[in-house]
């Protein structure tokens, strides 16, 4: 999904006579340049990778789930645009929070020595009270008695399935996967409030036994780009959601189809920076794949691409 050096394209400057729709604006930014190009080629590399029938990864962390894109990943395991998810530990801990209790918004500049005094956590401009884990604590604890009645020993996708079992809220996305049968892997689960409260579970419990076997999801994981005719990717961030879901399409190949959406650059090596086109030289891309990079905040450029689709 790249022009030639010598395209003839012309760029286009933006004007219309009257607001525009969502997916209007997204084709002006086609030939506009810059990333408003990049934003297009998104749109037309998840549309093609959709009709293609590709198995779709959908990875993201828990920054995502924290802000207002919670619905929009809601929206796109509703309607069919993951097949599996992989993500973080955080992300299944703000999404059985906020079934429950909002976020609230703030600013980037808040007095955090004030927030602390205050038991408030920030996020950016998202802030969280701890009454919020206290009630995660709560929540998550009827999740552990119902996943352990079988077995002391479980997995992170057997612990987000429960979680979107119990959660009742239209606009989580774990309940969403939950009602459309889509797995949710979070390999780094217990780095997370949820790993903590693994901690403190099992210490009222007097349940020494009781663990996260993080290994245990792998096969399954694996089985699902291994199985698959086509894959194709929606990453949002970096990280070991990123990681585990380029990782796992390097035993097949490679992915055939790669979207990244990232405000990180790739100048220090990391991988969260490193553009879909890196990913090419591990296998993990494939060389014949269709990719795109969109550099931004995704809060601004997700819903863009999702809703002009």
């Amino acid at each position: 999904m790249r022009l030639e050096a010598k395209s003839t394209m012309e760029v286009k400057d933006i004007h219309f006579g009257k607001a525009p729709s969502v997916a209007e604006l997204v084709e002006a930014y086609g030939k506009c340049g810059f990333q408003g190009t990049h934003i297009k080629q998104g749109v037309e590399l998840v549309r093609e990778m959709k009709e293609s029938g590709a198995t779709i990864f959908l990875a993201f962390t828990a920054n995502v789930v924290a802000s207002g894109l919670r619905g929009v990943i809601a929206d796109m395991v509703r309607d069919g645009y993951a097949d599996v998810i992989v993500t973080t530990g955080g992300a299944l801990d703000h999404d059985m929070i906020k079934a429950y209790e909002p976020y609230l918004l703030g600013s980037f500049y808040e007095d955090d020595k004030k927030l602390h005094k205050e038991e408030v956590n920030r996020i950016g401009n998202v802030l969280v009270p701890s009454s919020r884990y206290e009630l995660l604590e709560e929540k998550i604890g009827k999740v552990f008695s119902e996943v352990s009645k079988e077995n002391n020993i479980v997995s992170p996708s057997a612990i987000a399935a429960e979680m979107g079992r119990q959660i009742e809220d239209k606009g989580s996305f774990l309940r969403q996967a939950h009602l459309k049968g889509v797995p949710v892997f979070s390999p780094g689960i217990t780095d997370s409030a949820i790993g903590l409260q693994t901690y403190f579970w099992k210490q009222k419990r007097e349940n020494a036994e009781f663990g996260i076997d993080v290994t245990s999801d792998m096969k399954v994981l694996a089985s699902k780009a291994l199985d698959a005719d086509k894959t194709g990717a929606i990453i949002i961030g970096g990280g070991i959601s990123k990681h585990h879901t380029i990782g796992v399409n390097l035993m097949r190949g490679g992915l055939d189809y790669a979207l990244y959406l990232t405000s990180a650059q790739e100048w220090d090596g990391s991988l969260s920076g490193a553009p879909a086109r890196e990913a090419v030289s591990w296998g993990k891309i494939r060389e014949e794949g269709k990719h795109a990079t969109v550099h931004g905040d995704a809060t601004v450029t997700l819903p863009l691409i999702y809703y002009s689709l």
